[in-house]
């Protein structure tokens, strides 16, 4: 195994993975980045396609080891990106998608162009794009969106980045990959798979693939929401899918969580560590836990701080959650529904709290769950209000 430092998506990451793992593997198992599709795995389709450096590269035919020191960005990294905004919205107006599998490489692709293209030529725009292919549209309506991005921009008086930005000749990722090898790099001890840990009893620090921000308010004064989450029994029984499996320790608490993702169910077995400061009436749980049946690993850390409202009388939670998952739930955990079933996770967990601290029973026992007609009725509603907004 090999550990792995660079940026991703302005996010540092040091991950271990073997040398021959290829930059696609490595951004979908390790980091969870699954909007980086595969198909021909050989570099011809374009489906794989990310940014490296800010250069456009097939992330399936690069090795994750020589991108040590570079910056990559995926399609995830492009959510705010104001010339990406502009093409998904041309892509849409233009019907330039179908099935969609293309369309993350394509979009990649697409905002180079728009980058560095004087004017919206046709044919400039087809030959830029002719190393991603599509299977469905024909390609028309893409050309037309691209086209329509590019006129607006340069009406705009928005001036093409000669090459794109690009200063070095060589690979995409040359700009700064290290390449002075001269000296010895340090060895690095590679991580130990969560299931080691949680038998050993080490729960390491690390940093997380995804991080969710999530607020909820109680009506309890802040010191007795603090003393509640002391109490690691009460705490693991308002979470909806968590049982402990021992008396729990703040250095160690054993347990078991189950999920529900639709048809697909998990039950991560681990352990994890808490840490408190009554000074700030913040803390921490770093937790490590696996799932045997889809040999699925996930790291997690929740961070939470207390806030006075209504003058000590109320108060308001504010949680940062960061996970990290790998293996076969990783291909299947977009993270739009892992942010859906945080949402939904987070507000049983409140309710459960507040019932909790005012002497009612909690509903704690089923699983934390995302039922697939709440993922299709979330599509619907998302998809009326485009169109309502674009009326």
């Amino acid at each position: 195994m090999t550990t792995i430092a660079l940026q991703v998506n302005r996010r540092a990451v040091e991950v271990s993975a073997e040398p021959r793992t290829s930059l696609a593997d490595f951004v979908r198992d390790k980091l969870d980045l699954t909007g980086t599709h595969l198909g021909c795995e050989h570099g011809v389709c374009g489906a794989c396609t990310v940014l490296l450096d800010g250069v456009p590269a097939r992330s399936c035919i690069t090795y994750a080891a020589a991108c040590e020191g570079a910056d990559v960005t995926t399609i995830e990294g492009l959510d705010e990106d104001e010339i990406t905004t502009e093409l998904r919205a041309a892509f849409t107006r233009e019907h330039a998608l179908q099935c969609g599998y293309c369309t993350p490489g394509m979009l990649v692709s697409a905002r180079d162009l728009v980058l560095r293209l004087p004017d919206a030529d046709e044919r400039r725009i087809r030959v830029g794009l002719s190393g991603n292919l599509c299977r469905c549209t024909g390609y028309v309506g893409i050309v037309r969106a691209v086209q329509s991005v590019i006129e607006a921009r340069r009406a705009r008086s928005i001036a093409p980045v000669a090459d794109g930005g690009r200063t070095l000749l060589g690979p995409a990722g040359s700009g700064r990959a290290v390449s002075d090898r001269s000296e010895p790099r340090p060895v690095r001890q590679a991580p130990v798979p969560a299931s080691e840990n949680a038998a050993t009893g080490g729960i390491s620090d690390f940093t997380p693939a995804t991080v969710l921000d999530q607020r909820f308010t109680l009506q309890h004064p802040p010191a007795k929401v603090f003393a509640m989450f002391d109490d690691i029994a009460g705490i693991a029984a308002c979470l909806p899918g968590v049982s402990l499996k021992s008396p729990p320790r703040p250095e160690r608490v054993e347990g078991l969580i189950r999920v529900r993702l639709g048809p697909i169910a998990a039950s991560f077995e681990g352990a994890a560590r808490i840490e408190r400061d009554p000074a700030t009436l913040s803390g921490r749980i770093v937790g490590i836990g696996t799932d045997q049946r889809s040999h699925s690993a996930t790291q997690g850390e929740i961070r939470y701080r207390l806030l006075p409202l209504e003058g000590g009388a109320a108060t308001a939670v504010e949680l940062a959650i960061g996970y990290t998952l790998t293996g076969m739930l990783a291909q299947v955990g977009r993270p739009g529904l892992v942010r859906d079933l945080a949402k939904r996770l987070v507000a049983e967990f409140a309710a459960n709290l507040d019932r909790h601290m005012s002497g009612m029973p909690s509903g704690q026992g089923a699983p934390a769950a995302l039922s697939f007609w709440s993922i299709v009725s979330d599509v619907l509603r998302a998809r009326i209000a485009r169109i309502l907004h674009r009326g």
